[in-house]
């Protein structure tokens, strides 16, 4: 059964940029409405794409270092690594075909 993974500081250089595999990152944080609305969302994906891509999130709060390396101004925000780079950028609480069609479009190129 697959759930999201949870990213930290320590953790990132580790799980996401070195992922041989797409990465989707959902930036979120306990108190935003918005984020616990794409919350189940991003675990419905990590079951689904369990084995094509690794899909995780980072608390913005526990984990300033990494929010602050990437920018992130607004939660939730998404992001779509690919060989250590970010290659895609959703801000907000987007529909779940939405994220899946850009998370499918870095698995295809």
């Amino acid at each position: 059964m697959g759930k999201a993974l949870t990213f930290t500081d320590d953790s990132f250089e580790e799980d996401v940029l070195n992922s041989d595999k797409p990465v989707l990152v959902d930036f979120w944080a306990e108190w935003c409405g918005p984020c616990r609305m794409v919350g189940p969302v991003v675990d419905e994906l990590a079951e689904e794409f369990e084995g094509k891509a690794r899909i995780g999130k980072v608390d913005v709060d526990n984990n300033p270092e990494i929010s602050t390396k990437y920018g992130i101004r607004s939660i939730p925000s998404l992001l779509i690594f690919k060989n250590g780079e970010v290659v895609d950028q959703i801000v907000g609480a987007v529909p779940k075909a939405q994220l899946k069609k850009q998370l499918e479009a870095q698995m295809s190129n």
